[in-house]
């Protein structure tokens, strides 16, 4: 696989490199990894929300209002 980066952003990226005592390589290999683990976090937990807007949640209302709208207003 070839990569092209602007020079200014290589030279950073290999200061960190060495800071960290990894190579260019391993750093590229980490952050991939942590890209595509955070992108099936967010597909996961976003399907897990779909799914419970789909469900709905018992709030213990029985699907009746507590309150009416002119009492939660106080326009009696």
């Amino acid at each position: 696989m070839t990569l092209s980066l602007p020079k200014p952003l290589l030279k950073r990226v290999k200061v960190i490199a060495a800071e960290e005592e990894k190579s260019v390589s391993q750093l590229m290999k980490e952050a991939l990894e942590d890209r595509v683990h955070r992108r099936g976090a967010y597909e996961r937990a976003k399907k897990h929300h779909l799914r419970l807007l789909d469900q709905g949640l018992d709030l213990g209302t029985k699907g009746q209002p507590l309150i009416s709208r002119d009492e939660l207003h106080d326009r009696r």
